[in-house]
């Protein structure tokens, strides 16, 4: 996914139009409702015999193209349906004055309720136009919030695949950013509690103090603390975001800082596979009142030929189909992954594979965003790091 745009483009709002008015499937497809009552009613006249005049039940057809046509498409689909009403009339021989008014009763009826479907269906259109307008900027909003980093920041490599969720929500609260600071290149990968704009507003509280704090604070800690104090300001009461902070101050080495948040994963040199799990991980942001004492980060060995995998709960609590197997992302990792910090394209064909492979793991299907972000190390001159001695 694109995420250098600050604004979806007009393909982009397109399609979420369609999506939601259904008008992405083919206009037969959305008329066979409508086409079937249709057979059913003259099939249903047809055997009842010409002593039984069943036509008045072609009066269901607009209500049900209603649902799923546009106006004119509902029109041209009615029409059909006169034409029908017309042919059994002729079947039954309806040819008394008592039949004939029937028949003029049932074809006003039918008339009528044509084009107050057709004003229905035209209504439906507008409130899914606005419901996909409202989606559609919700998701820009996201995608300027996040502000993609390039493939390089400071000495080290990125790799991220971020998919929305493909539910009513279509936005949620996943969020990261890399930046290159007096400290070292920090890293911030998060998950906000719920979906929608409340998620993305949280999202910005979270990012906006990140990207200040990250360029105040001498430590890690001191960064997660500024956060804490923001999302304690400004984000309402029982809400927090599960986060992880990186920092790679020194060639060799990463800092790691968890606050509730999924594990990253380390593949090394040789395709070995390790969960860094943090022996005593801190609460997601927002909850740090409830508990006494601080935050305690660990230093990991972080090679060149080493690649970081970060992601959401997005990833690793993807199902099979829905509802069987986890993704089993430390598995799947090692042969996907491996080899990947030899250059810029390996580590991109690395992510993609691994997001093809999650696709794969739940048919094609997430049922929640998903972010990938796969970290190598650039080999630096001597004293080029952030912090280091020229």
């Amino acid at each position: 996914m694109d995420l250098t745009a600050a604004a979806l483009p007009p393909a982009r709002r397109r399609s979420a139009l369609l999506a939601v008015d259904l008008l992405d499937i083919p206009w037969y497809k959305r008329a066979a409702p409508a086409l079937v009552a249709m057979a059913l009613v003259a099939l249903a006249d047809f055997l009842s015999g010409k002593d039984r005049y069943l036509a008045p039940l072609m009066t269901v057809v607009p209500s049900i193209a209603a649902l799923t046509l546009r106006p004119r498409e509902l029109l041209l689909v009615c029409s059909l349906g006169l034409l029908i009403v017309f042919g059994l009339s002729h079947y039954d021989q309806v040819d008394n004055v008592n039949d004939e008014r029937f028949l003029l009763g049932a074809m006003v009826s039918y008339l009528v309720l044509t084009l107050f479907s057709a004003w229905v269906a035209r209504i439906r259109m507008r409130r899914a136009a606005a419901y996909a307008a409202v989606s559609s900027v919700a998701e820009a909003a996201q995608r300027a919030l996040l502000r993609l980093p390039g493939p390089t920041v400071g000495p080290l490599r990125l790799a991220v695949r971020y998919a929305s969720a493909a539910d009513d929500a279509r936005i949620g609260g996943d969020l990261y950013s890399v930046l290159e600071t007096p400290h070292g290149t920090r890293v911030l990968v998060g998950d906000v509690r719920g979906k929608g704009l409340g998620a993305v507003q949280t999202a910005a509280v979270v990012l906006g103090a990140f990207r200040e704090a990250a360029y105040d604070e001498s430590r890690l800690r001191g960064v997660a603390a500024r956060i804490e104090a923001s999302v304690e300001r400004h984000v309402p009461d029982g809400e927090f975001t599960t986060a992880l902070f990186a920092e790679f101050r020194r060639p060799g080495a990463v800092e790691l800082l968890h606050f509730g948040h999924v594990p990253p994963v380390q593949v090394l040199a040789d395709g070995t596979v390790r969960v860094l799990e943090h022996p005593d991980p801190w609460v997601p942001l927002g909850l740090g009142r409830l508990v006494p004492g601080e935050p305690d980060s660990w230093d990991l060995p972080f090679g060149r030929d080493d690649v970081l995998v970060l992601c959401t709960d997005g990833v690793v609590e993807a199902r099979r189909d829905g509802s069987g197997d986890f993704y089993p992302l430390a598995e799947r990792a090692g042969p996907l992954v491996h080899g990947a910090a030899r250059s810029p394209a390996e580590l991109e064909a690395a992510v993609g594979r691994l997001y093809a492979d999650l696709l794969a793991h739940t048919g094609g299907v997430l049922g929640d965003d998903a972010l990938l972000l796969l970290i190598s190390r650039v080999d630096p001159a001597p004293g080029a790091l952030a912090g280091e001695p020229a």
